[in-house]
C-alpha cells in the first residue's frame, strides 16, 4: 500500500529518534503507542528504507535513520521558522530575532543594540536567552537562535564572528580589604588568597585567558569556588570567601560590599563577539548584522 508522506510523519520519526523509546515519544506527542508505531512504519514504507533496528524492547537508529534525523532536524527547524515568520508578517510585523548571550553582554552591548534596533526597525520583535558559549554555538547551527554573544577565541567555519567589545580584566575584592586601587602594586600580592572564578565549562577560552594572567605573575591560584554567575562571585567576595577576576563590563553592579581594581597594565584582554550562522535564512537578520558593524 502507498502512503503519502506528510509533515507529521517526520515529526513522529524525530520524536522516536530523540528518545529511542516509542512509549515516551508517544506520551510527548499525545498519541497512542500503536498509532505512533504505525506512522513510523508508513514513513519507512514510503521511503523504502529501515530507519530503526528493533530488538525486543530496545530501539536503535540505522545509518539511514541517523542521516534522516540529522537533516530533518535542521530542515524542519527552518520550516518552523518560515511558518512562524509568515504568521508575524500577517500581524504587521517584519520578523523576529532570537538572541543568545553570556551575562556580561547584557551590561551595555545588548541594551544598546536593542535600542537601535527598536528605533530603526520598530516592526522587528525579539527574544532573549542567557546561555553558555557552547550552547550558543550549538543553537546557531540548529537555528534555535539567530545571533549569539560569546567569549570564545575560535568558532566553526559555518559561523560568522564580529568583535563588539575588547576589554581589560578587573580584580574583585571585599570593600574592607587592605588592598585597594591606590596601594595595589602586583597580582602576586594575592597569591596566598583564595580565588572565586568563572567555571571553565562555561567558557574554556575565557578561563584559559584568566590562567594566562596568573602564569604571567608566575603563580598558580588557589581556587576555592567555581561558578557561572557574576552575582554568585560578588556575594561570595562580599562575605569574605575569596577574591576574583572579572571582565571590566561586569563592574557595573549594585553590590556595595565589593571594590574593583582594573588590571590595565597587563596585556591580556577579553573579547566579546557577536556570532551568527552563515546559513541563517531569517529575512531580518541582516538588519541586526548591519547595526552590529557600528560597534
Amino acid at each position: 500500500m502507498s502512503y503519502q508522506l506528510e509533515y507529521r510523519h517526520l515529526k513522529y520519526f524525530l520524536a522516536v529518534a530523540e528518545d529511542l523509546h516509542y512509549r515516551k515519544a508517544a506520551e510527548k506527542l499525545f498519541i497512542s503507542q500503536p498509532g505512533l508505531s504505525k506512522q513510523v512504519k508508513q514513513l519507512e514504507s514510503h521511503l523504502g528504507v529501515q530507519l530503526f533496528e528493533r530488538h525486543n524492547r530496545r530501539v536503535a537508529l540505522t545509518k539511514a535513520g541517523e542521516y534522516l534525523k540529522q537533516e530533518s532536524t535542521k530542515n524542519l527547524k527552518s520550516l518552523d521558522n518560515i511558518l512562524n515568520h509568515a504568521k508575524l508578517i500577517s500581524t504587521g510585523k517584519d520578523g523576529n530575532l532570537k538572541f543568545g548571550y553570556v551575562g556580561s553582554a547584557m551590561q551595555d552591548i545588548i541594551p544598546s543594540l536593542l535600542v537601535r534596533l527598536n528605533q530603526q526597525y520598530p516592526n522587528i520583535s525579539f527574544s532573549l536567552k542567557e546561555m553558555d558559549n557552547h550552547n550558543q554555538i550549538k543553537s546557531l547551527s540548529s537555528n534555535d537562535i539567530d545571533i549569539g554573544f560569546v567569549r570564545v577565541e575560535k568558532v566553526p567555519k559555518s559561523i560568522e564572528r564580529k568583535t563588539v567589545l575588547k576589554e581589560s580584566f578587573c580584580l574583585v575584592l571585599p570593600k574592607g580589604h587592605k588592598k585597594n586601587a591606590y596601594n595595589f602594586k602586583s597580582l602576586t600580592e594575592f597569591q596566598n588568597e583564595p580565588f572565586i572564578l568563572f567555571d571553565s565549562k562555561y567558557s574554556l577560552s575565557y578561563y584559559e585567558k584568566v590562567m594566562e594572567i596568573f602564569a604571567q605573575f608566575k603563580f598558580t591560584p588557589i581556587i576555592s569556588h567555581n561558578t557561572i554567575h557574576a552575582e554568585s562571585i560578588y556575594k561570595l567576595v562580599e562575605n569574605g570567601f575569596g577574591i576574583s577576576i572579572v571582565p571590566k563590563s561586569l563592574t557595573k553592579t549594585n553590590y556595595t560590599g565589593i571594590q574593583f581594581i582594573e588590571l590595565n597594565r597587563i596585556p591580556q584582554r577579553t573579547t566579546l563577539s557577536a556570532v551568527w550562522s552563515k546559513e541563517n535564512r531569517n529575512p531580518v537578520i541582516q538588519n541586526a548584522i548591519n547595526l552590529l558593524h557600528t560597534f
